[in-house]
């Protein structure tokens, strides 16, 4: 395997993609949405993960392009692909249970896994409207596992989203409106949920039987404390496996070298 490489030799975003990218397993179905996500899919593509399906969210099936597109709907998404169809079969193929696993964003995340990309703030008076769901909850709901990849700051990692975007672990039934696990509101159609937040200082993971959220690992010079020190729920910390690992050198090199050259989602580190 490739050397680990040193901490000036890449950067923020490098770290996050490897770390996206250790998530695929092989022969994997997973759902690309545009931007870093994207990166790290092809990375594991190139890696670990040779037989892994992508499915871009615009519509391409196991698409094969040679470079990062500049987004989902790319034409060069289609190289290599089984299928170039549209929004609709790729979100069949999600609804009917064929997505291994899913990567999203999110502005507001809780302990139990539940990501607002909706409204900060009420829902009718919301201090901020924000983008809104887009494919967001879908992916989440239909998909084995979800990863979320987000900003780090105590105003994003919340006791309780202002809306519930994609729902987690724990979330309200209503009309009762009490907290119920996942597995119960889903009943038929539940097929798993929130697998790993990666932010910008760790890695996080969640527990099996309370759907709470543990921290993993610190990315490199943080510590548990000062991750805990971000979120305004408490966070179990018990759990740490040391620190995030660091990008390969060859993975660097497939980053800036083959993947995106253009620097068009990740920049590279400048050196000297």
């Amino acid at each position: 395997m490739s050397e680990y490489a040193l901490p000036e030799e890449y950067g923020l975003a490098d770290l996050l993609c490897c770390a996206a990218s250790r998530e695929v397993q092989d022969n994997e179905v997973v759902f690309a949405g545009t931007g870093l996500p994207m990166v790290a899919i092809m990375l594991a593509q190139k890696t670990h993960a040779p037989l892994l399906k992508l499915i871009f969210e615009a519509g391409t099936l196991d698409g094969r392009p040679p470079e990062i597109p500049t987004s989902v709907g790319d034409a060069r998404c289609e190289m290599g692909a089984s299928r170039a169809s549209g929004l609709f079969d790729a979100f069949s193929i999600a609804q009917r249970g064929y997505v291994d696993l899913g990567f999203l964003g999110g502005a507001e995340v809780d302990v139990y896994g539940n990501v607002n990309t909706t409204c900060i703030g009420d829902y009718l008076n919301p201090e901020l409207r924000l983008t809104g769901s887009g494919g967001n909850p879908d992916i989440n709901s239909f998909a084995r596992r979800t990863a979320f990849i987000m900003v780090h700051e105590k105003r994003r990692f919340v006791e309780n989203v202002s809306y519930i975007t994609s729902p987690g672990w724990r979330v309200k039934k209503w009309p009762g409106g009490d907290f119920v696990h996942r597995r119960e509101l889903y009943g038929a159609a539940y097929r798993g949920g929130p697998s790993v937040v990666i932010s910008t200082m760790g890695v996080f993971r969640f527990d099996g039987d309370t759907g709470r959220m543990f921290l993993d690992t610190c990315h490199p010079g943080k510590t548990p404390q000062e991750i805990k020190d971000q979120c305004q729920f408490d966070l179990d910390i018990s759990r740490v496996n040391g620190e995030t690992l660091p990008p390969t050198r060859e993975e660097l090199r497939l980053i800036h070298e083959v993947l995106d050259p253009d620097e068009i989602f990740i920049p590279k580190v400048k050196k000297g």
